[in-house]
């Protein structure tokens, strides 16, 4: 079964001196957040981005298709702790993504991880979702 999700945002003004919120979300875990284009392409003084939203699912995904991949694999994750870092340049979009990983997994070694984490970021449906992106790295290693 297929299953949307749904996000809310009200902008009022122009791009450089306009504003926006994300009024809600099909789950209701969070709402009510700012977000504008200094916060984008400049410092978030405070408020969220597209980009760091974006960060935040491939984080999230990233993390259950790699726990899946190693509980499937016979090695199931005690701990998995992912760092997604996207990069916007103003006039050419989301140019890089960096993704950064570290488990503890018993019974798996270093080489074992790094494939299994190869594995997810070819196929977590979000590191599917953003193929477009020029440059994506990863950084896999046992904790």
């Amino acid at each position: 079964m297929a299953a949307n999700r749904t996000a809310n945002v009200v902008w009022q003004g122009d791009l450089l001196t306009g504003g926006g919120t994300i009024e809600s979300v099909t789950s209701a875990a969070f709402g009510g957040l700012a977000v504008s284009w200094a916060s984008r392409s400049e410092e978030p003084n405070g408020l969220t981005s597209p980009e760091e939203l974006i960060a935040a699912g491939w984080a999230s995904c990233f993390s259950m298709a790699l726990s899946s991949g190693l509980a499937k694999g016979g090695t199931p994750p005690e701990r998995l702790e992912t760092s997604v870092t996207v990069t916007f340049q103003p006039g050419e979009g989301i140019i890089r993504g960096a993704l950064v990983v570290r488990g503890t997994v018993p019974g798996l070694d270093a080489d074992g991880f790094v494939a299994a984490a190869e594995g997810a970021k070819a196929n977590c449906p979000v590191s599917k979702a953003l193929a477009g992106i020029p440059e994506v790295t990863l950084d896999a290693a046992l904790a």
